[in-house]
């Protein structure tokens, strides 16, 4: 029997398992190995936090409802050092990371666990990462996380992976729908978009443009704070990008996307539960 990885890069086939890299890592890989611009990462996979924690005393905590008991275990548990760095140090230099939860039961057609845990942004260094790891394991455990297992999934779920990708120095952000999921409508896309990182649209810090598109790509209806954060060529390229996801899915897609300096990144993509 080979071995299950602890540790796995987007490029490698068995990351796109959602029962090892979770529904954030396995689109990830997905979409890399479909050929989609995604910034390069890796995965810490669920078997390595089911490796690390004492499984017994942490479902023990759970079943008689102890969050803080629960919440010491996963405190205590050490992720695995020396196969983070090694897929760290092929990351390129000189970059922060995005340190990402990835719940294995994540984001299924009937129940989406989008902001249910933690994502850390622009960390710098690798005993940052090995904190976070432990920081985004113990946010699949927080009052909010486990109520929502409780009524959505499994309180003995305990499967959770962590994604650690290469920051993009956002110049612009934001979320796509290939479906209008408000209207229902299948032959619109909508686009929200803002300056800098997309975690400030996704978390409601800011108050994005909302674009509307035809299924060509073509701006039908525009709501603008400010200047235009799209030109109507990067709206054609998410629009066709967005599409080719979808079809890839075998269905509507939720996408978070970014334009830096040098282009534009998917950096998710789960399906759209709203329908």
């Amino acid at each position: 029997m080979p071995e299950t990885p602890l540790v796995l890069a987007f490029t490698d086939e068995r990351c796109r398992e959602v029962a090892l890299s979770g529904g954030k890592g396995a689109s990830l890989a997905s979409m890399t190995q479909n050929g989609l611009p995604v910034p390069p990462g890796f995965v810490i996979t669920s078997t390595a936090f089911a490796e690390a924690v004492d499984a017994e005393r942490l479902l023990g905590c759970l079943e008689v409802r102890d969050l803080e008991g629960a919440r010491a275990v996963v405190a205590q548990t050490v992720p695995p050092a020396g196969l983070i760095k090694a897929a760290y140090d092929e990351l390129p230099r000189g970059t922060s990371v995005a340190v990402r939860s990835s719940a294995c039961a994540e984001d299924g057609n009937d129940a989406s666990y989008a902001g249910q845990q933690e994502t850390y942004l622009f960390v710098e260094t690798l005993d940052d990462v090995l904190a976070k790891v432990v920081d985004c394991w113990l946010s699949f455990f927080s009052e909010r996380a486990l109520f929502y297992r409780e009524h959505k999934g499994d309180l003995r779920d305990i499967s959770m992976a962590v994604v650690v990708q290469q920051m993009v120095d956002a110049e612009k952000a934001g979320v796509m729908f290939t479906v209008d999921p408000v209207n229902h409508r299948r032959d619109r896309i909508v686009v929200e978009a803002a300056r800098g990182v997309g975690e400030y649209v996704v978390s409601g810090e800011v108050t994005p443009d909302y674009y509307t598109l035809d299924r060509q790509g073509t701006l039908k209806k525009a709501r603008v704070v400010d200047e235009p954060v799209l030109s109507a060529s990067e709206l054609a390229d998410l629009a066709r990008l967005g599409l080719h996801l979808a079809e890839l899915n075998g269905g509507p897609q939720d996408i978070e996307w970014a334009y830096d300096s040098t282009g534009l990144y998917m950096l998710q993509s789960r399906p759209v539960t709203t329908l």
